[in-house]
């Protein structure tokens, strides 16, 4: 990490002349006023190409061990990368082998660009090449925190909760809505780590979202852990998501399927989702394969309420006018 490299990530995270058709750039689909995820349901490469899955956000992102949806494993953001940059299935930034050196020629013939590469990576002969794009974009990713809600500020002594973002405060870490069950740890994400080691591993649960066949079954290609694991019981198994900042988020869950936070909290009150026809048609709350938790949690209207004050007290608006992450090209 240095201040070079942070802000060359920040350009490179923001330029569309690093897809391959120079159309697209990583902001597109993580944008800052949306906690640096998307507004899609799924988001659309630079080729048209639609993913099957929702952009997360990438707001604290530092501090996640499981960067996917889907995928357990940890992995470091610069191996993460690759996948946006590189893949094929699907086609999000499309570089590929017959265009990564033309995308690296227009860095080079920018008048900015080499300085600035010179600047962070300053013992390399040649210093733009995608080795240093990836460190450069990651280094600027491991700054994008946000720690201003009026939640931290409250932990902090510094202002006070209202009375129904305390009563929601209380449901949450409680019994009867049992959120941080999935979303706990100071990322309210189900997983954290930080330099001093791993204090909660990622976890990564069945909400009842979907139940096709009466046995669980989610539509493909987003069928969760199983589509890594095959394992039954891996059956629509996604990473709980971070609720800091849930309030810019939407739409919600993995599939971008829920519009509202409202709806996302009654779909988890309810026990699962019920879908009445068409091709997703089916009752989750009868999904054997769902968390147990999700048949424990209990609220009336009220309580939906004052949970719903407390995920919004959860947010740093800050983040969506904070200079060091804007956009350096924007007019």
């Amino acid at each position: 990490m240095s201040t070079a490299k942070v802000e060359l990530g920040r350009h490179l995270f923001h330029d569309p002349r690093l897809s391959g058709n120079g159309t697209q750039s990583c902001a597109s689909c993580h944008a800052g006023e949306r906690a640096f995820g998307d507004s899609r349901s799924v988001a659309r490469g630079s080729t048209g190409q639609n993913h099957p899955r929702n952009s997360p956000p990438l707001i604290n992102i530092a501090y996640h061990l499981s960067l996917d949806w889907a995928k357990p494993a940890p992995r470091a953001l610069e191996e993460q990368m690759h996948a946006p940059l590189f893949g094929t299935q699907p086609v999000e930034m499309g570089v590929n082998d017959g265009n990564r050196e033309q995308v690296l020629a227009r860095l080079r013939h920018d008048a900015d660009y080499p300085a600035r590469f010179a600047a962070a990576f300053g013992g390399a002969a040649a210093p733009i090449h995608w080795d240093h794009v990836i460190k450069a974009i990651a280094a600027f990713e491991r700054t994008l925190i946000a720690a201003g809600s009026r939640y931290d500020q409250a932990q902090a002594g510094q202002i006070a909760l209202t009375a129904a973002e305390q009563r929601g405060q209380q449901l949450y870490f409680g019994e009867r809505a049992h959120c941080a069950a999935c979303h706990g740890g100071p990322n309210f994400s189900g997983q954290f780590a930080s330099v001093s080691g791993v204090a909660l591993a990622p976890a990564f649960h069945n909400s009842g979202l979907y139940n096709l066949d009466g046995q669980g079954a989610y539509p493909a290609p987003n069928r969760g852990v199983f589509e890594l694991s095959g394992h039954a019981e891996d059956m629509g198994r996604f990473r709980a998501p971070s609720l800091r900042n849930v309030a810019l988020t939407a739409p919600y869950f993995h599939d971008g399927s829920v519009a509202t936070l409202e709806a996302a909290l009654d779909i988890h009150a309810a026990g699962g989702r019920v879908i009445g026809n068409g091709p997703y048609a089916g009752d989750g709350r009868a999904s054997p394969l769902k968390d147990p938790l999700i048949d424990q949690i209990r609220l009336d209207a009220q309580d939906k309420t004052d949970l719903l004050a407390f995920l919004q007290a959860l947010t740093d608006s800050a983040i969506a006018i904070e200079p060091h992450f804007a956009d350096p090209f924007a007019r």
